[in-house]
């Protein structure tokens, strides 16, 4: 049986100086795939797998935002 698994890329906004800090704490999460730094809008991109979408959008509640030095975050839903 093929398991469906959600998807979520997470864009964010870091406070200057605090982008490795932030990437380090992401990279050390259990459903955070990968975690880098990238140029334009925003500091850092996140690819973040769960069960289910519900299990992903509370692991972005309750512990990603809560990290030292994140501004902003937005949510996109991967869809295929």
């Amino acid at each position: 049986m093929v398991r469906n698994i959600g998807k979520i890329y997470l864009l964010i906004n870091s406070e200057i100086g605090k982008e490795r800090a932030v990437r380090d704490s992401l990279r050390k999460m259990e459903n955070v795939k990968s975690a880098d730094m990238i140029t334009g809008r925003y500091d850092i991109i996140a690819l973040i797998e769960g069960e289910t979408i519900k299990d992903i959008f509370s692991t972005i509640m309750s512990r990603i935002r809560s990290i030292d030095g994140i501004i902003r975050t937005e949510t996109n839903l991967v869809i295929d």
